[in-house]
C-alpha cells in the first residue's frame, strides 16, 4: 500500500464525501486513510451509508482529533464555503495537495472572490487570501496543464460544469453572438445536499418543479468568468435554475444566436474538434437526442448540439450527473491529473441504467 496515494476526506458524511468514497474505494492507485466530519464521529461510514459495507468501513473522525492520521498526499474538502479557506493552509504546510469542493478557491484573485462572496451573501473577507494566486479552477477540460502543476484546486460548481462545457466551443470559436446566451438549467434534489429542510421534504418536492435564485445563483459568477477566459472578452449570461423531482442529474438547455454563415455541420465540427482529447465529454448531433439517464452515475458530460435554422439559434443540451461530473467525479479527475495518473483512473465506467 505504500506506493498508493494516501487520501483524507473532510466532510465525508455528506453526499460529496460519499461520492468520493464510492469512487476511491475501487481506485487502483489510492488508499483512503481517514474520513473526517463534524457529525456522526466514531461511527463507521458504512453505518451512515450501508451500501459501502465491505468496501469502506472506516470510522468517521473529528478533523481536530489529535490522534487522526495526518500523513495524507491529498485532502478532499467536501465541505461548504468557508471551511477550506480556514483549514487548507495547515494541510498544504504538511505537504498534502488540496481539492476543495466549495467556492473558496474557484477564483484566484481576491477582488473577484469578493464579488462572488457578495453575490452569495457571505463575508467578503477570505481567511487565506495569500493562497488564492496559486489556486487553479478545477475544470480539467479547460485547465489541465495548470491542474497538473497545482497543489490547490477549487472544484467547479455543478451547474458551472454543465454550462461551461456546453458553451465553451461556441464562445471560443466565435460561433455565436456573445451577448445572446441564455441558460435554462434543471437539477435533481440531491444538489441541495444531505441536510433535510422543509423546502426539500418529500411532500414538498414530489410532482413539483420550480425556478429559484432567479438572476442570483452563485454559479453564474464562475460561468461568466470561465466563458470570458475562453472568449477573450467579457461574457454575461442569463441563467435560471430549476429544481425538478429527480434524485440526481443536471440538464442545461443553452441558447445563443448564431453568427451569420453558421450551420449544424460547422457547429458540430467545432464542438468535436474542441473536445477531441477529452474522454469525458461526448458530442452528439440532433439525430441522437440525449436523456439524463445516459450519464447517471458516471463522470461523463453528454452534449446534444442542435441548430434551429428558422431562428438562427444554437441549442445545446448539456447533461451531467450533478454528484459525479458535477462534484466528486471531477474532484477525482483532478486528483488523477495532479498526481500524473491516467485521467480516467477509477472513473471509466458507464452510467447506471435503468
Amino acid at each position: 500500500m505504500s506506493d498508493k496515494i494516501k487520501v483524507g476526506i473532510i466532510g465525508a458524511g455528506g453526499y460529496g464525501g460519499c461520492g468520493a468514497i464510492e469512487i476511491l474505494c475501487n481506485h487502483p492507485h489510492v488508499e483512503i486513510k481517514a474520513l473526517m466530519a463534524k457529525h456522526d464521529t466514531g461511527r463507521p461510514i458504512s453505518d451512515l451509508y450501508p451500501h459501502l459495507t465491505g468496501f469502506c468501513d472506516l470510522p468517521v473522525l473529528d478533523a481536530g482529533d489529535p490522534n487522526r492520521p495526518d500523513d495524507f498526499d491529498v485532502v478532499f474538502f467536501a465541505t461548504p464555503d468557508g471551511v477550506g479557506q480556514k483549514d487548507a493552509p495547515n494541510w498544504l504546510k504538511k505537504g498534502a495537495k488540496v481539492i476543495d469542493y466549495s467556492g473558496d478557491f474557484r477564483f484566484n484573485d481576491l477582488e473577484i472572490y469578493k464579488g462572488y462572496a457578495a453575490r452569495i451573501g457571505k463575508p467578503q473577507e477570505h481567511a487565506s487570501p495569500e493562497l488564492l494566486p496559486r489556486a487553479v479552477y478545477g475544470l480539467a477540460e479547460f485547465h489541465r496543464p495548470k491542474i497538473a502543476a497545482a497543489d490547490l484546486v477549487g472544484n467547479p460548481g455543478c451547474f458551472a460544469v454543465s454550462c461551461n462545457l456546453g458553451l465553451a466551443p461556441a464562445v471560443k470559436e466565435g460561433l455565436i453572438e456573445q451577448d445572446s446566451i441564455i441558460c435554462d438549467a434543471k437539477t435533481g434534489i440531491s444538489g441541495a445536499g444531505k441536510t433535510p429542510t422543509a423546502a426539500y421534504h418529500y411532500p414538498a418536492r414530489y410532482d413539483a418543479i420550480n425556478a429559484y435564485k432567479i438572476s442570483g445563483h452563485q454559479h453564474v459568477y464562475e460561468i461568466e468568468r470561465q466563458l470570458s477566459l475562453q472568449a477573450g472578452t467579457e461574457i454575461k449570461i442569463t441563467f435560471t435554475p430549476h429544481a425538478v423531482p429527480l434524485c440526481r442529474g443536471i440538464l442545461s438547455t443553452l441558447y445563443a444566436t448564431l453568427k451569420p454563415g453558421q450551420n449544424i455541420r460547422k457547429v458540430l465540427e467545432a464542438y468535436r474538434e474542441f473536445y477531441k482529447n477529452d474522454v469525458f465529454v461526448r458530442v452528439f448531433g440532433p439525430e441522437k437526442p440525449q436523456i439524463s439517464t445516459n450519464v447517471r452515475g458516471s463522470n461523463f458530460c453528454n452534449l446534444s448540439v442542435n441548430v434551429d435554422d428558422r431562428t438562427a439559434k444554437l441549442i445545446v443540451v448539456s447533461l451531467i450527473d450533478n454528484l459525479l461530473k458535477g462534484q466528486a467525479g471531477s474532484a477525482v479527475q483532478n486528483m488523477n491529473i495532479m498526481f500524473g495518473l491516467d485521467e480516467a483512473a477509477g472513473l471509466m465506467h458507464p452510467g447506471m441504467y435503468p
